[in-house]
């Protein structure tokens, strides 16, 4: 049984070797080993800190992203709406253009047509008076074979020139 229950003896020295060791310890490995715990946990509060700061710059980061985002996107409509403005004038000016350019060839057009007309009814009238006079000499050549029908038309000439 003396192996089970320890004898007096034995628990004094085991208490005055573990006061000493304690007292070894706490003179040379307690301030050590406290010392890197406190700085061990120094390092987590810093390394917590700075995961918290990550997290709010990231956190402002995204909320920079999504302004910007918004920003792009108003950007992008303005830019397709002054793009819309802009097609939508060229088109206006070029059927204006395309309006006053039809506008000047028919215009173009009625003058030479009118130009062709008048050339035309001179043409017409040159060919009438041409007709004319030469209907009118072989009436004439006709007529005045006769000398006595030329000197009936000079005697009624001479009439009318003292009547007026």
């Amino acid at each position: 049984m003396e192996l089970v229950t320890p004898a007096i003896g034995l628990i004094f020295w085991q208490t005055i070797g573990f006061v000493i060791l304690l007292f070894v310890l706490t003179k040379f490995a307690w301030k050590p080993v406290m010392k890197s715990i406190s700085e061990r946990e120094r390092s987590i509060e810093a390394a917590l800190d700075s995961a918290e700061k990550a997290k709010e710059e990231m956190a402002r980061l995204t909320n920079e992203n999504e302004h910007l985002l918004i920003q792009a996107r108003a950007e992008r409509d303005t830019i397709l709406k002054e793009a819309k403005q802009l097609k939508d004038q060229i088109v206006s000016s070029a059927k204006a253009a395309a309006e006053t350019e039809g506008a000047k060839m028919i215009e173009k057009a009625r003058q030479e047509i009118e130009h062709q007309k008048v050339l035309a009814l001179a043409e017409v009238k040159n060919e009438v008076s041409t007709l004319a006079l030469d209907i009118a000499r072989k009436v004439l050549h006709k007529n005045f074979q006769e000398q006595s029908n030329q000197e009936q038309l000079v005697n009624e000439l001479l009439k009318d020139i003292k009547l007026n």
